[in-house]
């Protein structure tokens, strides 16, 4: 009864935060006409049109002061790009905590149920520039920023929960390698090329997450059906001083749902923006992405209890081992109003957080904590990109900084530095228990060594694990990511490298993608590690119909009443349909009903749909019977629900894929509604016959 209450609290406020914008927008239009165009400095100008110039045909003059600021504004628009995770989108929202977790930490967004903590959130590709398609096998950022009460929280994470290298000194070769080969810059945002999977064969350390780069997680459905992971083992420290290692999770309500490659190759084609499409219009339709987060927790003195080292970032909490304990949900449900001011100048970081959360000793996270900052510092200019108001936090801030590029603050009075008896000795510290941040007291001792840990050096029982975990048809598309990648690199001593070292995790796998990439299959090899984690199959998520994009194709003629009637049925059940014909306007069916066309068959395409529902006509064109049918096939050899009434079913007689998993044909609306929800629910039908 108490989620109830609280989803209809979250609708009110939407639905009053929703009439106030509106409000707010209209007053904003009556403003904008009152207002005049102005330089920066204030200053109106009465034209815009044309520079200032000695005679109508004259040389433009220096003196024309408003031509230069317009022109040297344009001119530097443009920041540095990231280096990775340059191609992102994000949303803001707000998090609501379902239980107080006051035993593990004295974060007081953790502690306190009745409070809801704003959040921005960024989601990302990894490798490709700012311009790349955004279906592109890769790993996907999925950052978040909390304004807490007690400053900044960011949780910066990706979708695979394991990462490509084990110490943070390597990060700079992983990213070199990845990237467009520097001798003709190709590819862009791909990994299939000579130097990344040279250098996997080479730093052995990898094959867990190329496992997960391989598999269907890296080509996510959407940002709102894809996991999102902290990657890092972290700690928690309540306010006695206890600490426990915690990871912490985002589980999509909507289930954690992929493309597959064909798919994702055709959509980078037809919509290079797909999945901040996704993202952007759901947030505006009021469908507003969820996920509910979740920790991990072993207490300190369990640390060595595991068959891994819970410090490698190459490695997982088996969820059957350390369950995923549902903490909170995080609801976005509002767009960015400014793609540069908030999208690009978002500044996350490792080693923003709160009292409460601290670190542990993983050597990747170690690196990260200084590396963010640095980067920040040419990407956005100066020390003070904290001002920014995007990365603003929401509580006071007070320090004895200074000046710099992008200086927002103007500070009063003489002294800037500490300690001082001028002002009084402020701004003072705050001991812990007002709030001060205390590091973690962990007893630290050894040598300096550049070493690696000898519970460091397992790379393949969790790859192994990995794929053991995985169904049938998951097991096929790692084969042909491995085959597709592989097929692409050019080094024949690189791809029996690759083979070699992953037939010791899986010689199944090996002898698969071997023999379609000119290698000769290994004859021994393969795991001792028999163990599999359920949890890591996308066949043992959530599936949901709603939100579902369905094509409805549709032509002169149809069923007027059945059709309107199955189509607010399917909607009723949270489906979203788009009517696609053979040309913009309305379509006129029987029973003087009508239907706006919402796009023609040259502005869509099957791929960008989760179903095809096909109605058909009395009144059609050859060009209308071709392209119904290139849904029809398109959609099947996706494994798509695909669905069927009235005149559309002859279509599917016609292209033979009657009677096969995942095809509904029925004329009863309310049959089919039914069945046709549930078909589009379970997001693929892989048992189906592609024969």
């Amino acid at each position: 009864m108490e989620f109830i209450e609280r989803e209809d609290l979250l609708l009110s406020k939407h639905n009053v935060n929703n009439s106030k914008k509106n409000e707010q927008l209209d007053e904003s239009r009556v403003d904008d006409r009152a207002k005049h165009l102005t330089t920066n400095q204030g200053l109106k100008m009465s034209e815009d049109e044309f520079s200032l110039k000695a005679g109508e045909r004259g040389p433009t003059l220096m003196e024309d002061f408003h031509f230069r600021e317009k022109m040297t504004h344009f001119d530097h628009e443009r920041i540095p790009e990231r280096v990775v995770h340059a191609r992102g989108f994000s949303a803001h929202g707000e998090f609501e905590l379902y239980k107080s977790l006051e035993n593990y930490t004295k974060a007081d967004f953790l502690n306190d149920t009745s409070k809801t903590t704003p959040v921005f959130v960024r989601f990302s590709t990894v490798a490709g520039s700012k311009g790349s398609a955004e279906t592109v096998r890769d790993a996907r950022g999925f950052a978040t920023k909390f304004y807490t009460d007690e400053g900044n929280y960011d949780l910066v994470g990706n979708n695979i929960p394991v990462f490509f290298i084990q110490d943070a000194i390597k990060f700079p070769d992983l990213v070199h390698a990845v990237k467009p080969e520097p001798h003709n810059g190709m590819p862009q945002g791909a990994s299939a090329h000579d130097t990344f999977w040279d250098f996997v064969a080479n730093n052995q350390e990898s094959a867990h997450m190329v496992m997960w780069t391989m598999s269907d997680r890296a080509i996510p459905r959407s940002f709102r059906m894809m996991e999102g992971f902290g990657v890092h083992t972290f700690r928690l420290v309540n306010a006695e001083g206890k600490s426990h290692f915690v990871k912490f999770h985002w589980k999509p309500v909507l289930g954690a749902h992929s493309l597959v490659w064909d798919e994702a190759q055709k959509i980078s084609g037809k919509n290079p923006d797909f999945h901040r499409g996704d993202l952007y219009n759901s947030i505006e339709d009021g469908d507003f992405p969820e996920y509910e987060l979740g920790i991990q927790v072993i207490a300190e003195a369990d640390e060595d209890k595991f068959d891994f080292d819970i410090l490698d970032p190459t490695k997982l909490w088996p969820e059957e081992d350390v369950p995923v304990e549902i903490v909170g949900k995080m609801t976005l449900n509002r767009n960015v109003d400014n793609v540069f001011a908030e999208n690009e100048q978002v500044a996350f970081h490792p080693g923003h957080v709160v009292p409460g959360i601290d670190f542990s000793n993983d050597p990747l996270l170690q690196g990260r904590l200084f590396s963010y900052t640095d980067t920040q510092l040419i990407r956005l200019g100066g020390p003070n990109f904290h001002e920014l108001p995007i990365n603003k936090p929401v509580c006071p801030f007070h320090n004895n900084q200074r000046d710099g590029y992008g200086r927002h603050t103007i500070n009063q009075g003489q002294v800037s530095y500490h300690n001082n008896s001028l002002a009084n000795n402020t701004p003072e510290t705050a001991s812990p228990e007002e709030g001060g941040y205390e590091h973690y007291h962990e007893k630290v001792e050894g040598r300096k060594v550049r070493a690696r840990s000898e519970s460091f050096k397992d790379h393949f029982s969790q790859a192994a694990l990995f794929w053991n975990s995985m169904s049938a048809h998951e097991k096929d598309h790692l084969i042909q990511a491995f085959s597709f990648e592989l097929g692409k690199v050019e080094s024949e001593s690189v791809r029996e490298q690759v083979v070699e070292m992953f037939s010791n995790v899986s010689l199944e796998l090996a002898q698969g993608f071997a023999e379609n990439i000119g290698v000769k299959p290994p004859v021994s090899g393969g795991s001792n590690t028999s163990k599999a984690s359920p949890a890591l199959s996308q066949a043992n998520t959530n599936f949901k119909a709603e939100t579902r994009q369905v094509a409805v194709v549709m032509g002169e003629g149809f069923n007027g009443e059945e059709v309107e009637k199955v189509l607010d049925g399917l909607a009723d059940k949270g489906l979203k349909t788009s009517i696609i014909s053979n040309k913009q306007g309305v379509l006129s069916g029987s029973d003087g009903v009508e239907l706006k066309i919402d796009h023609t068959f040259t502005t869509a395409d099957p791929v960008l749909f989760d179903a095809v529902y096909i109605i058909g006509g009395k009144s059609h064109d050859k060009a209308f019977t071709q392209s119904t049918e290139y849904y029809i096939n398109e959609a099947f050899k996706h494994y798509k629900p695909i669905g069927a009434t009235h005149q559309g079913v002859s279509f599917l007689e016609k292209g033979d894929v009657l009677n096969h998993e995942g095809v509904v044909a029925e004329d009863d609306a309310e049959t089919f509604i039914s069945t046709f929800t549930e078909a589009v629910e379970a997001h693929r039908h892989w048992n189906r016959s592609l024969v």
